[in-house]
């Protein structure tokens, strides 16, 4: 069986997103500076190791809704996420939801269910898809903080950015001590 990871950029005030998330600024204000070192072709030896490491395929992914897209409430228009008719994922990937909605499959293998009965839920179905290759939980910082507080991590690789963004949202926030040890790397 693989494991579950939970691989994220992060701002050296902590945030993973910037302030003000909108559908024009989905990372808030400032936080699209936090995924430039892997964006376009890295050339630092450790930013081409990590950039690897982000994009190797997994069996499945979670994410949370804010990742899928910015509509909040009942799903009252067509969205399709944020990566166009072909996302990069190319395997199944569970969002987290209140709001029921029938999956979508968009080109290249990849499709999209949204799961309303929580985290635990949608991880066991991640699982089963992915069989034994990896779970990748994709953000944002509620999924995660949500998985880690669960103890539902086998692993969390944290880039650390050199920037500030001074506020937006936090990944450690409200992460407790308890979380299992060993996840966090």
């Amino acid at each position: 069986m693989g494991k579950v990871t939970a691989h994220v950029s992060i701002s050296l005030d902590g945030f993973l997103a910037g302030p003000d998330q909108t559908e024009d600024t989905p990372l808030g204000i400032g936080g699209m500076r936090l995924h430039t070192w892997h964006l376009g072709d890295p050339t630092e030896p450790a930013d081409v190791a990590a950039t690897q490491d982000l994009l190797k395929q997994r069996g499945a992914y979670v994410m949370g809704r804010n990742m899928f897209g910015p509509i909040r409430g009942e799903w009252d228009r067509e969205w399709n996420g944020w990566w166009g008719d072909e996302p990069p994922f190319h395997h199944p990937v569970f969002v987290l939801t209140h709001y029921p909605r029938e999956p979508l499959e968009l080109q290249g293998g990849t499709t999209f269910s949204f799961i309303t009965d929580g985290i635990e839920s949608a991880m066991r179905q991640a699982k089963d898809a992915a069989g034994d290759k990896d779970v990748m939980i994709g953000g944002g910082a509620q999924a995660v903080q949500q998985y880690l507080n669960a103890g539902l991590v086998d692993e969390l690789r944290i880039d650390l950015v050199p920037v500030l963004l001074g506020g937006g949202a936090r990944l450690l926030e409200g992460v407790g001590p308890d979380v299992k040890e060993g996840a966090v790397n």
